[in-house]
């Protein structure tokens, strides 16, 4: 008999509006003590090195809630899946588990991945003129870094997803 056992994922950036990878299903949820912030530097994909762009990464902050979206994958795909999400989040970024609350209620273990402070790519805290400033020029192998936060800022909405930080720097471009 065939294994059906699955995991869970949990997009808080560019994984919300492309996925790229192969899941049995999405749903809206939270996680409960992390912000979403424009504090990493993106080298390799929204920028490049000597002009890094600005992406999101997950800040912890107790009493914060941060909505994004779970996708459930299927665990015999998962090897390949993470291998590519691995490569997708190379510049700084690592796996972290999570609980994360369904709308549904139910609350699902799922991985994200996280850029702390300590890794190379970490630009951290700016006043949020400067932050736009730089999303407005940053442009990469991925496109422009203008077109990421626009992205994110809409598909937030799309899904009734409040972020102050992240509509703040739409609002600035």
């Amino acid at each position: 008999m065939a294994n059906h056992t699955s995991l869970w994922l949990f997009g808080y950036g560019s994984l919300i509006w492309r996925p790229d990878f192969p899941y049995l299903q999405q749903r809206v949820g939270t996680i409960a003590g992390w912000t979403r912030r424009f504090w990493q530097g993106s080298h390799d994909h929204r920028g490049v090195p000597e002009a890094p762009g600005r992406v999101v990464t997950l800040v912890s902050a107790p009493g914060s809630v941060c909505g994004g979206v779970a996708y459930q994958i299927d665990g015999a795909a998962a090897r390949g899946i993470f291998a590519q999400l691995d490569y997708r989040e190379k510049n700084g970024y690592e796996r972290l588990q999570i609980d994360c609350h369904l709308e549904s209620g139910e609350v699902v273990n799922t991985i994200t991945y996280i850029a702390g402070p300590s890794n190379e790519a970490y630009l951290g805290e700016a006043p949020l003129e400067e932050i736009a400033r730089q999303i407005r020029s940053a442009h990469g192998p991925s496109g422009s870094n203008r077109e990421y936060l626009m992205s994110l800022d809409s598909s937030l909405r799309d899904l009734a997803i409040e972020d102050a930080h992240v509509a703040a720097l739409a609002r600035l471009l």
